[in-house]
């Protein structure tokens, strides 16, 4: 097995058509390629096509694909091209001319600086002088950022030299659009433009609107429209005191047509981290407004200030379609990778590797795709090869996972509801996290009364609010719950599953568990609390009822497996 460099031909990039700079191997004289197809329809590549420059040691062969092997060599999806031994070009060269494959023996190419253009001999040199002149100084800083916290000096450098040879990824001195542009992402059909008048404002909210449509406009994300389509623009109000720009498409978005492109189960998401060691997490600098708009779908997006009337040239926030458009592009981008290493939750992306070595291969390939569709990266929120990572609102481990302890910091601080909005928000945050909490529904029980749906609260609402004993006992007893240690493995299929479930005349309970070389070890936990009829049942129906729903809750990991079930009835 021999390893080779390769390099796509960029020109492919033109018909939305994106291989990936990667490590190979030979394997009888032939190399597989991975071709992502960004479009929605089918292409064909035609003879004589060059698909790039494959690189060992210091020979550099160019390579086309012929036309007479696609159909024996070419599966669905998939381009192979064969390459020449090192050393045996000039015995081969008539029959590779004979079947249009064409030589370049200058390795020059896989060493050239993409800002200056400069060539160099090794990519230890380019990287060398990446550092030192064409890279701006923000850009090394941020590079060096990222890997700060690496203590292991060949580790550390082997990291470095991927992020240098993609530093432009994190080069965010002006806005950049991908090469990718979206075609009916607005989808009206035959429905009149809608209208809305722009909303009355303060005077100094009107400067900040002024300054914000300066602001895009400088930035070429929005540009002066004539459009029959207009929303009116809101500010809210963020953290820091700060108002942040938006766009009220609520009437655009109700005539629509849904894009029905589904997003990754976060449950499912994290299931894939199981056996990862070494995590790398990418951030999309304003990730939508690097997805250029199709010309047909901008005057849609049209809205209104005293100033004048604009429309944006890329994807906006704010739209039905928003997300799971962009989940299509992150997705056709990252290929048949997802599932493997990578995974995206719409612009978070996550590496996650069994080894370092199989990390740095990893990354290698993901700054590969998104350096060739020009995607840029907001450095403050990437970090790159750790041990433990944050990740969608939850912490993961070798194998483990517990909730973001910034999150848990604010319920625990919080401070007893003096208003029926207060307790329901308590307690509907602290919900999040009831997979770590055991009988959480129990315990929660006496605070969803406060709930604005429930007949108890309507009458509530008619009177001054008071705060009963046993919410009370159930806001104290959660927020203590919730300062110790929330931690759960994640789901092994090669381990032993067990359930143990239990029953009350409160409710019912379960909790799903893997035994390990520790032992037993939870996974999660799930109660319910009975309905009034639920509670004249018979103890064993209430029993057998807790059964069934914790089998039902987490047949994902049970069917198709032997599984433990305990419980502590006499009777089953």
């Amino acid at each position: 097995m021999i390893d080779v460099l390769f390099e796509p031909n960029p020109r492919l990039k033109n018909k939305a058509l994106f291989i990936a700079s990667a490590l190979l191997h030979i394997e009888d004289k032939r190399i597989k390629i991975s071709i992502i197809n960004a479009t929605d329809r089918q292409q064909t590549l035609s003879k004589g096509t060059k698909l790039g420059i494959a690189t060992q040691i210091s020979a550099t062969i160019g390579v086309t694909m012929p036309l007479n092997d696609v159909q024996e060599r070419i599966p669905k999806g998939k381009a192979y091209i064969k390459l020449i031994p090192k050393g045996k070009e000039a015995n081969i060269t008539s029959r590779l001319e004979s079947r249009n494959m064409q030589m370049i023996r200058s390795h020059e190419e896989q060493h050239q600086c993409r800002e200056c253009k400069q060539y160099f001999d090794t990519g230890n040199e380019l990287f060398k002088h990446l550092r030192i002149k064409c890279y701006s100084e923000e850009i090394r800083e941020q590079i060096n950022k990222l890997t700060e916290h690496i203590d292991d000096d060949k580790q550390r450098e082997q990291i470095l030299k991927i992020l240098w040879k993609y530093g432009k990824l994190f080069d965010i001195s002006e806005p950049s659009k991908i090469d990718i542009t979206l075609k009916n992402a607005i989808d009206t059909g035959t429905h009149r433009p809608t209208h809305t008048p722009p909303y009355r404002k303060s005077n100094k909210d009107q400067e900040t609107l002024r300054k914000e449509t300066d602001k895009l406009m400088g930035s070429g994300i929005i540009e002066h429209s004539t459009s029959p389509w207009s929303s009116p623009v809101v500010l809210v109000k963020k953290k820091d005191g700060t108002k942040r720009f938006c766009v009220d498409y609520r009437r655009l978005n109700q005539i629509t047509t849904k894009d029905a492109f589904p997003l990754p189960r976060i449950d499912d998401i994290y299931d894939q981290l199981t056996k990862a060691t070494h995590f790398t997490k990418f951030d999309f600098k304003s990730g939508y407004f690097q997805v250029p708009l199709d010309k047909a779908d901008r005057p849609k997006t049209a809205f209104s200030t005293r100033d004048g009337h604009f429309q944006f040239k890329v994807l906006p926030q704010g739209l039905t379609n928003g997300p799971p458009t962009f989940q299509r592009i992150v997705n056709q981008i990252l290929g048949p990778n997802r599932w493997k290493h990578v995974l995206a939750y719409i612009d978070d992306i996550i590496i996650y590797s069994k080894n370092f070595s199989e990390h740095i291969r990893h990354i290698e390939e993901v700054c590969s795709l998104l350096h060739e569709t020009n995607f840029k990266l907001n450095v403050d929120k990437c970090e790159i090869a750790r041990t433990e990572i944050l990740f969608l609102g939850h912490v993961v481990k070798a194998g483990t996972i517990k909730p973001d302890p910034d999150n848990i910091r604010g319920l625990t601080e919080t401070r007893e509801p003096t208003s029926a909005e207060e307790a329901f928000r308590f307690v509907k945050a602290a919900e999040y996290y009831r997979k770590f909490i055991p009988k959480f529904s129990i315990i929660a029980a006496p605070l969803h009364k406060y709930s604005p749906s429930t007949l108890n609260q309507r009458k509530m609402n008619k009177s001054k609010f008071v705060l009963s004993d046993d919410a009370r006992t159930s806001f104290h007893d959660l927020k203590k719950i919730l300062t110790t240690d929330l931690i759960l493995d994640l789901p092994d299929d090669t381990l032993q599953f067990k359930i143990q479930s239990d029953a009350s005349v409160d409710g019912i309970g379960a909790v799903l568990l893997q035994t390990t070389h520790d032992g037993d070890r939870p996974l999660a936990y799930m109660s319910k609390k009975l309905t009034r009829t639920q509670t004249n049942w018979s103890t064993i129906e209430q029993e057998c009822y807790a059964i069934v729903q914790a089998i039902d809750k987490w047949d994902k990991y049970l069917r198709g497996h032997e599984f433990i079930l305990e419980t502590d009835h006499e009777p089953l």
